[in-house]
């Protein structure tokens, strides 16, 4: 085989170098895919071409990213891109999860997604449709970085406690137990200012701001008004976020393995995104769908005092909570998509490692008879 120059070369050595870090990853499998050999085990190549030690790799991957993968700084830089992507995001969509509330507490008066729209504006003006957006920024903020953030931390942790071989047979497990574990936290800390936007949105005259809102809910209810509808938070974002990170995981690897011509190694880092962002919204379509029974109760219950969730479900009843499900889709659809895409654009920005999607490990196709 005719031998690839010297610039490619490198780039796929850094490439083999993150994918041997790679919890979910063989070490050498990814090499045998590019081409390139185990400096031990093969000749050094045509000649005029260094071999390539792992020194060297190691170099080069030094020169590419930031940090190592699962450093103390890699975890910190993507508690901030969940900051940014989780922030940012809810905030741009306030004016329809401002309709979308309304829906689920008053179906009887906003019938419909444009319906809601048309009163809201009536009512309120355009500024209405942004009531509520300070709890909603500050409140998925906190959210965006233990969601992200944790979610790194505990898919390294299990991965670790699995070994490599576990960790690749039962990685949807992993995503599984590592996002519900992350999500866990996120709630806790997005709890007080969830029910403190419901309650803005929901109850017309109750107040405008946070500033306004936050006092009075606990002049009334003390700091129960802001925690009694963690339970159903819980939920409500526990199987919506397990579903978007493994959906969202898998699918990129299904991605890369049925419908991108080429290997991620040669794909540029916006096809890259492009990739992420089909996969965020395929996996925002299920995470809406898996979560909006929960998230009807919690939008009824932080409007109402003195109900509880096991009353909300009942009196609603199944065609209940299934009220604002479009707009909820939609919503969520759009949401997941940016949230994963502005993600790793954080993690392409401060060069930060992204290792390939996960293949077997060597050892582990030695043993059920793949290779010799």
């Amino acid at each position: 085989m005719t031998a690839a120059p010297s610039s490619p070369r490198k780039m796929f050595s850094s490439v083999a170098h993150l994918a041997r870090a790679n919890p979910f990853n063989a070490p050498h499998l990814q090499l045998v895919h590019d081409g390139l050999s185990d400096p031990r085990s093969s000749p050094a190549g045509p000649p005029g071409l260094p071999r390539r030690s792992r020194n060297l790799a190691a170099a080069a991957v030094e020169e590419q990213y930031s940090c190592d993968y699962g450093s103390g700084r890699f975890f910190m830089l993507c508690g901030l891109g969940g900051i940014i992507s989780c922030g940012t995001t809810h905030t741009a969509l306030v004016p329809l999860d401002l309709v979308k509330c309304r829906m689920q507490v008053d179906p009887q008066k906003y019938k419909g997604i444009f319906n809601g729209f048309s009163i809201t504006l009536k009512e309120d003006g355009f500024r209405g449709l942004a009531k509520g957006w300070a709890p909603t920024f500050i409140g998925y903020s906190l959210q965006g970085l233990c969601k992200f953030g944790f979610y790194e931390v505990f898919k390294v942790l299990y991965s670790n406690i699995l070994g490599e071989e576990n960790a690749y047979l039962w990685r949807t497990s992993l995503y599984l137990a590592a996002s519900a574990s992350a999500e866990f936290f996120a709630d806790i800390a997005l709890a007080p200012m969830e029910a403190t936007k419901v309650r803005i949105q929901t109850q017309p005259g109750y107040a405008n701001t946070l500033r306004d809102a936050a006092p009075k809910m606990y002049k009334e209810e003390g700091l129960k008004a802001f925690y009694k509808g963690v339970a159903p938070l819980w939920m409500r974002q526990i199987p919506y976020t397990m579903m978007k990170f493994a959906c969202f995981e898998r699918t990129v690897e299904a991605l890369y393995k049925f419908v991108v011509p080429k290997p991620r190694s040669e794909c540029s880092k916006p096809e890259q995104l492009v990739v992420t962002f089909v996969a965020g919204y395929i996996a925002g379509v299920f995470c809406a769908i898996v979560s909006h029974p929960a998230d009807s109760v919690v939008s009824v219950l932080n409007k109402e005092k003195g109900s509880s969730a096991s009353q909300v479900l009942k009196r609603l009843g199944f065609k209940g909570v299934w009220k604002g499900l479009f707009a909820r889709i939609i919503m969520i659809g759009t949401l997941t998509a940016l949230q994963w895409f502005i993600y790793d654009s954080v993690k392409v920005y401060f060069r930060l490692p992204r290792p390939p999607p996960p293949e077997m490990p060597e050892s582990l196709k030695k043993k059920l008879g793949l290779t010799q």
